[in-house]
């Protein structure tokens, strides 16, 4: 009997990792996903500005 409670101990215990495991993971994807959706912005900025800085040039010239 006492042997039947560590082994379910340890399954619940394995349970708990293997979920603690996949919330790390899921959270880890979001933040990748979060960070490339930030650098897509970014450089859709970058790109309108490096557009208005060549229009501003064009004018000066």
């Amino acid at each position: 009997m006492h042997l039947l409670h560590e082994d379910l101990a340890r399954a619940h215990q394995q349970s708990f990792l293997n979920d603690a495991e996949q919330n790390r993971r899921f959270r880890l994807a979001h933040q990748i996903e979060r960070a490339q959706k930030q650098a897509a912005r970014a450089s859709r900025r970058a790109e309108r500005a490096s557009a208005r800085a060549r229009i501003a040039l064009a004018r000066l010239v």
